[in-house]
């Protein structure tokens, strides 16, 4: 790999998932977080599987913008978006899946499918997690 470009940086406090804080550096990201009540907890605050899927979602959703620049094809419009799910592992730890589900319009559905295998090759979400998160898509050309 090559130099960092950028560094995103934030600090969790308290008790992480089960109560605690997360904050950026910068300020902009400054939330509680609470375990969420399908998991047992009381919810009522984000937690870290909401904060990945949005990450997630928004960088492939840039990933995906470029390709399509890269390729010449125009997208009427597009939305992404990442479910993340938790599950247990048989040794009584937890993992995580991901399912993308894109939404193109005026493009067909091969068109579409190639534009998604490419995004998947270049957002760093993806390929941080290939090979180590078993990830979904539902790709649909409307």
């Amino acid at each position: 790999m090559t130099d960092t470009v950028y560094a995103g940086i934030a600090t969790s406090t308290g008790n992480g998932r089960a109560g605690g804080h997360v904050k950026s550096d910068d300020g902009l990201l400054d939330l509680s977080l609470a375990i969420p009540k399908e998991m047992g907890g009381p919810g009522g605050a984000t937690n870290p599987e909401q904060l990945f899927a949005a990450g997630w979602a928004a960088c492939f959703h840039s990933a995906l913008k470029a390709v399509a620049a890269q390729e010449k094809t125009t997208l009427a419009s597009s939305t992404v978006v990442a479910e993340i799910g938790v599950q247990k592992t048989p040794e009584g730890g937890f993992g995580l899946s991901a399912t993308l589900r894109i939404e193109l319009s005026d493009i067909e559905q091969a068109a579409a499918d190639k534009l998604v295998e490419a995004a998947h090759a270049m957002c760093p979400y993806s390929n941080a997690t290939r090979g180590n998160v078993p990830v979904a898509f539902e790709v649909k050309a409307v």
